[in-house]
């Protein structure tokens, strides 16, 4: 989000007159709504609102008390995010079995290279907590036995520690609607191929079974459609004949570390923009970035041949050749 803006997320089950209640309330407090966007999926209601809060006519508490209540009648939830609540950014890692990722994360947060503390690893299984450990990060274990996930103690952790941004760093779990809803694009996850293609489950091995020749990774905003969310960073490599599921991973996963790291510092510094489903740089000019593959790559490209034949040999003189006598 915006920075500029106070962003309002509604969770719940739909209910008519909730969006008039809303709307209502805040033209009553002479906060005006920017944007209003709202989707149902699975049954789970979600409506976000970024509004101008500068000319409001009440003071920030209060108008947080009274949007709680107003929401409270509907039993649906509530999260209001002032731009002040936006300066020092917390950010929760969500992990499986897999370090790599989570080491990056907290390698880079510890020498400052993030502008954002991580507050909080949670994982499905107990596996990294040792590593969490290492750098004084607290460590909530939320599976069971299976690796099922707790999803209302993970709202509840989410909640507790404030969190503005979740990473997933290898998170082997799909999150519902009730978490995505009420984190909309402040969730990125990074997954093993070069999406669109190879999304889901195992994403290596279908690379394999396809004859790919060229794999990948990308990290890429949470949506509640399964990896379809806009990509933000992608890295490529090159799958060798022999090459097995292992030794994809192998090559992938130091790129899966560092193109989630580059993802999640573009957007702890408001570096990106999300339209129609497509992210861009704020600033592309001035942005130290890494989206794709290295600028090497283009020297390497030809640049020959080109649709535009007809137009080349239009341009051209007219040389007729003339037998000799």
């Amino acid at each position: 989000m915006t920075r500029e803006w106070t962003e309002i997320t509604v969770v719940g089950e739909d209910d008519t007159g909730l969006i008039a209640e809303v709307t209502s309330f805040l033209f009553e407090r002479n906060a005006n709504i920017v944007d209003l966007d709202q989707a149902v999926r699975d049954g789970t209601f979600r409506m976000t609102m970024e509004v101008d809060t500068t000319e409001m006519v009440t003071t920030q508490p209060k108008f947080q008390a009274d949007l709680e209540d107003l929401c409270d009648g509907f039993g649906v939830d509530v999260q209001v995010r002032f731009p002040s609540d936006c300066e020092n950014q917390s950010v929760a890692v969500l992990v499986t079995k897999e370090s790599h990722c989570l080491e990056t994360l907290l390698e880079a947060w510890n020498s400052g290279e993030l502008d954002a503390d991580i507050e909080v690893v949670i994982g499905n299984h107990d596996d990294l907590q040792p590593l969490a450990a290492q750098y004084d990060v607290p460590f909530h274990d939320i599976g069971d036995e299976k690796g099922t996930p707790d999803e209302e103690e993970l709202l509840d952790r989410l909640s507790e520690y404030d969190i503005d941004l979740i990473a997933l760093a290898r998170y082997i779990r799909i999150l519902s609607p009730e978490v995505v809803f009420r984190y909309e694009s402040r969730i990125i996850n990074v997954h093993p191929s070069l999406l669109p293609a190879f999304p889901g489950a195992a994403a290596y091995r279908q690379a394999l079974e396809e004859g790919a020749r060229i794999a990948g990774v990308t990290a890429h905003y949470v949506t509640t459609d399964l990896d379809q969310g806009p990509i933000i960073t992608q890295r490529a490599f090159n799958i060798p004949a022999d090459a097995t599921e292992a030794d994809l991973k192998q090559r992938g996963q130091p790129l899966e570390a560092d193109a989630l790291l580059e993802a999640i510092r573009l957007h702890l510094d408001d570096e990106l923009d999300v339209q129609f489903g497509r992210t861009e740089l704020e600033n592309p000019e001035e942005a130290d970035a890494q989206l794709g593959a290295p600028e090497e790559l283009d020297r390497l490209i030809p640049d020959q041949p080109v649709d535009g034949f007809d137009a080349v040999a239009a341009s051209e003189p007219d040389e007729t050749a003339t037998a000799d006598d």
